[in-house]
């Protein structure tokens, strides 16, 4: 009887050393997770080209179904204001531009480019395009100067810096060591005269052009979404007139960031560079038979 009694104790004891035991190992995991949850909390700052601007909000949101603790903020401007900000030290983890030119920079002059984050994305094409029922005689860049005015980004902008090339390649306007430096003017003397409104980005084209501002304008295809019924494409330019207009993507130098904000960033760059990533794009416009 004495034996029973006995093992029936060190049973109940037994028992609630081990309850004890589960009871702690399930505080200590959800304590775990909790701390994980809240690591995992971080803010990733992009700068990206003004053409990107309604594609990524519909992108980031699609990359915060499976990574709701990552926010993204995204500045959007042209990809040379972008890159001398960078340069001038402003915080950015991704560097996402319009042309490859303004990622060299970053990359080969500054050595600002997080080593094996560089990715082409996607491809665009320039688009001469009027507003709806503006009449215009023009039928495309080459007889763009038939316009009454027309509205173009200045050189150091990737859309003007292609359009420019392509009226070189078009024997339009003459040549240049570096064809962002062709000024407004000699545009505009090299297509008769016309009136030229020089904008800072290609979105300020476009709502120049859409608004009934300007009569013509060029842009890239992208800029077209979603303003079908204010703008017609008139002419979308040949690449053998352009040159391919890639858009590069990398992370960039930022040692104010933590290594959860490097980790998001390099997870995040490569959502943009996946299928479902480039079914989004095409919805947009944008080509993405790239080469990396």
């Amino acid at each position: 009887m004495k034996k029973k009694l006995l093992a029936s104790v060190l049973c109940i004891a037994m028992g609630v050393t081990l309850l004890a035991g589960c009871g702690s190992s399930n505080t200590d995991k959800k304590e775990d997770n909790t701390q994980n949850a809240k690591a995992e909390e971080t803010t990733v700052t992009l700068f990206a080209a003004k053409s990107l601007n309604s594609v990524m909000d519909e992108l980031i949101a699609e990359y915060n179904k499976t990574n709701p603790n990552v926010k993204i903020i995204g500045s959007y401007d042209s990809s040379g204001t972008l890159l001398t900000q960078i340069e001038e030290g402003a915080a950015c983890d991704i560097f996402f531009s319009a042309a490859q030119k303004q990622m060299d920079q970053l990359a080969d002059d500054d050595g600002l480019v997080v080593d094996g984050t560089r990715y082409n994305v996607v491809n665009n094409q320039v688009c001469v395009v009027t507003y709806k029922g503006s009449n215009t005689k023009v039928t495309g860049l080459s007889d763009i100067g038939k316009a009454s005015s027309f509205a173009l980004a200045d050189g150091s902008v990737p859309v003007g810096k292609y359009t420019r090339q392509a009226l070189v390649n078009a024997g339009i306007l003459e040549g240049a060591n570096d064809i962002s430096t062709i000024t407004t003017d000699e545009v505009s003397k090299a297509l008769g005269g016309v009136e030229i409104n020089e904008c800072a980005n290609v979105g300020a084209v476009t709502s120049a052009v859409a608004e009934g501002s300007n009569e013509v304008g060029t842009v890239y295809y992208s800029d077209t979404y979603g303003l079908e019924d204010k703008l017609d494409i008139l002419e979308v330019v040949p690449y053998d007139l352009t040159g391919d207009v890639i858009y590069p993507i990398a992370e960039v130098v930022n040692k104010e960031a933590d290594d959860a904000e490097k980790a998001a960033a390099v997870d995040f760059i490569k959502f943009l560079v996946s299928d479902d990533a480039k079914a989004i794009f095409q919805k947009y416009y944008f080509d993405t038979n790239v080469e990396n």
